[in-house]
């Protein structure tokens, strides 16, 4: 049987941006060999950071004050079979994902592990395209029916490529970035005939992604990147690797797709 990993990870450096207001990653050398006890020694490293930065799966805890900390999942619940949804030939700054958009490009089973590619991963720090405001603030967003379906559909998590899995309008980035929400507010106007806040009840979807699926054990991942482009509404065996530390609200992870060909003569 031949593997073929396929990393969906984005790459993590000092120049990454964190969640808006978190603390970035922070790197220093406690020591270096040039400047060891007779030359001999090793190099070692302090590495300071918050747990959202670059990719990363957020945990229970992180908005669910009884729910599980990171290292009290079963690896079993990060693994499992999922498919790659690319709609990012049909999304733009601000724009609405549905559950029908997605069925549309691919087999999704409930159960499933389910990765939404927007196309914004193109603006992350360390990408051509790189833009921080297209990438954390005017991504696409799920639509108001999304969470129930997700939550019919029992997934183990969701991942997307972009600063959150909830639409950025729908976070404090909301009041932090008040011209953004007002072309976000137009745009809702011009395609639904509605006020965002009609469309998107605060009380019922201010981070409804976050308040409302992590007590059911639906969290997700966010800032998913790399070879993300190669699974183009695949199916496929994923992996997702956090830290395990027992009392993480969220964590710094490695998440890899793994192709399965088990023709023989395959070489």
């Amino acid at each position: 049987m031949n593997v073929k990993m396929l990393d969906l990870t984005q790459r993590l450096s000092i120049h990454t941006p964190p969640w808006p207001s978190y603390m970035p990653l922070q790197l220093q050398y406690f020591k270096r060999i040039a400047g060891a006890h007779m030359g001999q020694g090793a190099n070692g490293m302090i590495v300071k950071t918050s747990m959202h930065v670059g990719t990363h799966i957020d945990g229970e805890i992180h908005f669910c004050g009884n729910g599980r900390a990171i290292g009290q999942v079963p690896l079993e619940e990060f693994c499992g079979d999922g498919v790659v949804v690319d709609i990012s030939d049909c999304v733009s700054d601000y724009s609405l994902y549905s559950p029908k958009m997605l069925m549309d490009r691919a087999e999704i089973k409930k159960g499933d592990i389910l990765i939404i590619n927007t196309g914004y991963h193109r603006y992350s720090w360390d990408q051509k395209e790189s833009d921080d405001i297209r990438y954390m603030v005017k991504h696409p967003g799920p639509n108001p029916e999304f969470h129930k379906w997700a939550q019919k559909m029992k997934f183990k998590w969701i991942g997307v490529d972009c600063g959150s899995a909830d639409h950025p309008m729908n976070t404090i980035l909301r009041q932090w970035h008040p011209r953004c929400f007002n072309e976000a507010e137009a745009k809702i106007q011009k395609e639904y005939k509605m006020s965002w806040d009609e469309l998107f009840p605060y009380d019922e979807y201010y981070q409804v992604m976050h308040l409302k699926m992590f007590p059911l054990g639906i969290i997700h991942a966010e800032n998913i990147g790399g070879d993300i482009d190669k699974l183009k509404n695949k199916r496929t065996w994923i992996g997702l690797f956090p830290w395990r530390a027992i009392e993480l609200e969220s964590s710094i992870c490695r998440i890899v797709a793994f192709e399965f060909n088990n023709d023989k003569k395959a070489k």
